[in-house]
């Protein structure tokens, strides 16, 4: 696992970057649908329970290491100090706008760092592309083609080299359904990320309330043994 300096938190605001769990919600082709069953009723039982299901990639979530590579740890191996991490937001959505296709550049790195300063080591670079307004739409959304090829912006390989060696972040976050852009089959930036053990978190929301620099996340995951992610609770305090 990634190291982490300890540091002290400072904040005035909590901002959800989570969606919320529902039935509908988009979801990556041939992943299961979310369900909820109520097993217990008040004026039956006494209390009010339901059941539910969802892929462990499904909604806002975060990605473990098992998911793409075969001795990576589950996601109930990342420790509780990793889960709790400092975070830039990076905007695209005029270029995202232009061409849903748009990969993250070291150019755009570059000029983000000219305005606000090098991007710290163990900072997580979280990507605003406005996506998350799609959400409701999930065939806006996944934005797919005739041919089933969808079409959503994400990061470019050679950028996630550079934040990774250069810049040794602590991994990645994006408000469309894939750190990947929708074009790239072979799950390239995963890969990449997951590789050193990092996070990749996907499918979050409200990163236009965030400030460019200055917010720490604190990722709340479900500890499933040998999990491949989890679902999370995404807060972002600044």
């Amino acid at each position: 696992m990634h190291p982490q300096k300890p540091h002290c938190i400072s904040y005035s605001r909590v901002i959800h970057l989570s969606h919320l769990i529902d039935i509908g919600i988009p979801q990556w082709p041939g992943d299961p649908v979310v369900k909820f069953t109520t097993v217990a009723e008040l004026q039956d039982d006494g209390y009010y329970l339901r059941r539910f299901s969802l892929g462990e990639h499904s909604a806002t979530h975060i990605n473990a290491p098992s998911s793409f590579h075969g001795h990576g740890i589950g996601v109930d191996e990342y420790s509780a100090q990793s889960l709790v991490v400092p975070a830039v937001v990076i905007d695209i959505c005029k270029q995202a706008t232009i061409n849903p296709d748009y990969l993250l550049t070291v150019a755009d790195i570059l000029t983000w760092e000219a305005e606000f300063g090098t991007i710290g080591a163990d900072n997580i670079v979280l990507l605003y592309t406005g996506w998350q307004a799609k959400w409701l739409d999930k065939n806006a959304f996944l934005n797919q083609d005739a041919a089933g090829n969808m079409h959503f912006p994400g990061f470019g390989s050679d950028t996630t080299e550079f934040l990774i060696t250069e810049r040794q972040i602590a991994g990645v976050g994006i408000d469309t359904h894939g750190v990947d852009s929708g074009q790239d089959t072979n799950f390239t930036i995963n890969r990449l990320v997951l590789a050193k053990s990092r996070i990749v978190l996907e499918n979050l929301t409200n990163l236009d309330q965030l400030p460019p620099q200055g917010t720490t996340l604190i990722i709340g995951i479900l500890q499933l043994r040998g999990g491949s992610g989890s679902p999370a609770a995404v807060m972002a305090l600044f």
